[in-house]
């Protein structure tokens, strides 16, 4: 008897020994399992990285194929899923977002569960501070019950379009009013002088000079509208560069002589264009006129050609460009003002452009003209000493009824010294 109770007490101990163990080791296998899926060890294939709670489906396939930037988060401000763009734009670094504003947006998305839209300015990545920031349009959202979707869109373009729009708009209306106000005292004057026989000649002459101001101004206007969309051109043609160099000094021939500026030509003869020649004549008579507006009297404005390769000028597959320089010794372009004589209405000297008749229009023609053709121009300009502005088109071919001009240099007067390509 006493045998058979140690027995069964025996059997139980043993039966509460393994249901102990069974309990452990399935405790065990439940943690060891959780550490695998949330970051654990895995036995195969060694230690693996942190991975967070998997996305919806389908969201994945979603995010890759947005435009924006878009960051997932976790329940602990952790980057779950982030496109290239969002490393890019320097959103996030080292595995976290690096930018406060986007963070405090998602804690409070997460704690109300509402989607906020905001408009902010980030500063660019590896840039100094002075440099412009980034236009971005923000959107947060929800993502499930633990993830906050964050969205980032840059608008930095689009604003600068619609500022240089605004700008466009304000000086186009500033500057048709001047000419159009003064036309309208001047009429008066004429009126209330009608007896003043000398006084009518004189507001005449005024007025004569404000109506050829505003129709300068319109046809720029006309001339950059038709050239601002950098499109190539129909129906282009052959034409000679030499054609448009004395065009373009018959134009200014006569503000030239009542300053007693010499022009002077000089390079490569029988060079040939490929492109709209009402263009390019506008274009590189902007460039002799501004020369010979901002340079002092008894000076001197050149114009040099000659034929380049376009590897070495712009890094593209060879091929030959033309290049036009107009050089004057007038009073030079400021460092910082360089960067921007190309826009709209920019002037670098004010009180001059008003006196010379100038609209603020004529560079920025030259520079969508050499865009439609191909080409490109830049400026080299020391302040007191003169500018240089160069223009690089592509080289077209002689018409099939001309004879191809060689290499020879242009035979020049005695009053008009070879010139060097470059100041």
């Amino acid at each position: 008897m006493d045998v058979n109770v140690a027995a069964a007490a025996a059997c139980a101990i043993a039966g509460l020994g393994v249901g102990l163990t069974a309990s452990i080791a399935f405790r065990w296998s439940e943690r060891e399992q959780a550490r695998g899926r949330y970051g654990g060890t895995n036995r195969n294939q060694g230690p693996s990285p942190a991975q967070e709670p998997p996305l919806p489906p389908g969201v994945d396939t979603v995010l890759s194929v947005l435009r924006s930037c878009a960051i997932v988060l976790g329940e602990g401000d952790e980057v779950v899923k982030a496109s290239s763009a969002a490393y890019a734009m320097g959103l996030v670094r080292g595995g976290a977002v690096a930018v406060d504003q986007l963070l405090a947006l998602a804690r409070a998305t997460r704690r109300d569960g509402e989607i906020r839209q905001v408009e902010l300015e980030l500063p660019r990545p590896g840039a100094a501070r002075a440099a412009e920031p980034l236009a971005v349009s923000v959107r947060v959202a929800p993502l499930g019950s633990r993830l906050v979707l964050v969205l980032v869109e840059d608008q930095t373009d689009r604003r600068r379009v619609e500022a240089v729009r605004r700008d466009f708009v304000a000086n186009v209306s500033h500057e048709l009013k001047t000419p159009v106000g003064a036309l309208s005292l001047l009429s008066e004057a004429v009126a209330d002088a009608s007896d003043d026989p000398e006084a009518v000649q004189r507001f005449a002459g005024r007025m004569q000079i404000e109506a050829t101001r505003l129709a300068s101004l319109v046809q720029e206007i006309i001339d950059l509208s038709r050239v601002q969309d950098d499109r190539l051109m129909v129906d282009p043609e052959p034409v000679a560069v030499d054609e448009l160099i004395a065009e373009a000094i018959d134009r200014c021939r006569q503000q030239a002589a009542a300053k007693q500026i010499l022009i002077a030509a000089g390079g490569i003869a029988g060079l040939y264009l490929h492109g709209n020649r009402g263009q390019l004549a506008a274009a590189l008579g902007n460039l002799v006129e501004n020369a010979v507006n901002y340079s002092p009297p008894r000076t001197r404005v050149a114009i040099a050609t000659r034929r380049i390769s376009s590897a070495a000028a712009l890094g593209e597959a060879d091929g030959e460009l033309i290049e036009i320089s107009v050089t004057d010794q007038g009073i030079g372009i400021s460092e910082k003002d360089r960067e921007r004589v190309f826009e709209r209405f920019y002037r670098v000297d004010p009180a001059r452009s008003r006196q010379t008749g100038g609209t603020g229009l004529g560079l920025s023609i030259v520079k969508h003209v050499a865009a439609s053709h191909g080409g490109t121009v830049s400026v080299w300009s020391v302040e007191g000493q003169g500018s240089t502005f160069t223009l690089r088109l592509p080289a077209g071919q002689a018409p099939v009824d001309l004879p191809r001009a060689g290499d020879a240099a242009e035979p020049l007067s005695e009053t008009t010294p070879q010139l060097a390509p470059e100041a």
